[in-house]
């Protein structure tokens, strides 16, 4: 069932007259500031300073950073999953793991029973299987270099429960991928959505495995996600 909208026009034309203003009603221009700090952060680092900023990183958040070349990524990913006990893993149905050369490692873990690749087709089953998942992977769309980030655009076949539910998860990060901040990430997509691309309806920002002090500051690993995590940096610059 659709659903409609009840008296907007009159709540509206009460806000604005409470802020003592008319009713706006044409675009919002957007503001010129006249500093901008957040854009100074590691303005001048190069790729490779912006990728040791995420390794000191790594070390504040509880996370195993791991660095190779796209053609050790293979050997590199599957150590990971053997660390974490292998068992069963789940990934996103995503090109990106045929560009990367490691298709003959997934369909060894396929040929084992070892593998559920995110299918839109089989619906709440991919949420079912995430859940029974040692460990999930995906590859990182942007990454925070300040904050030790993996920005993650879901879509229909990269559902956001492959990053949250396994016990362990691993982030596949191009190096290509890392940017200072968020302030460049939020740019990003601002862009995208200037150009009229379509961009994801869930944009999910992981800073390592699942972080909990909401009791007594008292730090809590695991409540409501992975309770370890690992990056693997691919060196594609």
């Amino acid at each position: 069932m659709n659903g409609s909208i009840q008296n907007r026009d009159s709540f509206l034309d009460n806000v604005a007259a409470n802020l003592k203003r008319s009713r706006r009603t044409g675009g919002v221009v957007k503001p010129q500031w006249k500093h901008a700090p957040q854009h100074e952060v590691y303005r001048n680092y190069s790729p490779d300073q912006l990728k040791k900023e995420l390794e000191n990183h790594c070390e504040r958040i509880h996370t195993r950073y791991v660095e190779t070349s796209s053609q050790h990524l293979p050997d590199a990913l599957e150590e990971a999953v053997a660390n974490y006990g292998n068992g069963l893993v789940c990934t996103w149905n995503d090109p990106r793991f045929s560009e990367y050369g490691l298709n003959p490692l997934m369909e060894k873990w396929e040929t084992n029973r070892n593998l559920h690749v995110w299918n839109s087709v089989k619906g709440d089953e991919n949420v079912k299987l995430a859940e029974q998942a040692n460990v999930g992977i995906t590859f990182s769309d942007l990454t925070l270099a300040e904050s030790g980030t993996v920005v993650l655009f879901s879509s229909a076949a990269k559902g956001r429960a492959v990053s949250l539910l396994p016990a362990t998860y691993i982030a596949i990060i191009p190096q290509s991928s890392i940017v200072p901040r968020m302030t460049q990430a939020a740019e990003m997509i601002h862009e995208k959505v200037e150009r009229g691309e379509t961009i994801a309806s869930c944009i999910n920002f992981i800073t390592g495995p699942s972080n909990s002090a909401d009791i007594e500051m008292n730090l809590v690993v695991g409540v409501h996600g992975p309770i370890q995590a690992t990056y693997i940096v691919v060196n594609d610059r």
